[in-house]
């Protein structure tokens, strides 16, 4: 796949923008380790190939796990996320696919026994930021920050 087009470069004054509220959403408090998965799994959902090897490595950096890693797909099923993790998926799943149930009452007071509503807000504007990259990178075919792979 060829690179569309550099959006930094196009747009650079929004683009600092949006990189001043990354980085308040990477300093607001929330484990490093809930936003690298919450980041992998609407990367996941959205098709964003280029999001979901760079918050993967970036998760190994920061001593994530390899099997937790390849679970993220199937959190449901697995037993290796906290209760906590379990309700950030939960809720990344709903506000990524907002367009399709929206939000459920249920849903919002599940999330909220493992989440203050400071946290909650700020778990949101998290999920809104990894969408916005999400929907920077997919539709402008951001290169992977590593050599691609060659196919077999």
């Amino acid at each position: 796949m060829k690179q569309r087009m550099q959006f930094f470069a196009k747009a650079p004054e929004i683009m600092k923008a949006v990189s001043a509220l990354n980085k308040a959403v990477d300093e607001c408090g929330l484990e490093a380790s809930l936003l690298h998965l919450i980041k992998l799994r609407a990367s996941q959902i959205n098709g964003c190939s280029y999001c979901v090897e760079m918050h993967s490595r970036e998760a190994r950096r920061d001593g994530e796990t390899e099997q937790r890693l390849y679970l993220v797909s199937a959190w449901k099923e697995s037993p290796l996320f906290s209760e906590r993790e379990r309700a950030a998926f939960a809720w990344t799943e709903a506000v990524t696919k907002i367009a399709d149930n929206g939000v459920s009452d249920e849903l919002y007071a599940s999330t909220l026994e493992h989440f203050s509503e400071e946290e909650l807000v700020k778990l949101s504007v998290a999920i809104g930021m990894i969408n916005t990259w999400n929907r920077l990178c997919v539709p402008f075919h951001a290169l992977h920050p590593m050599p691609a792979a060659k196919a077999a």
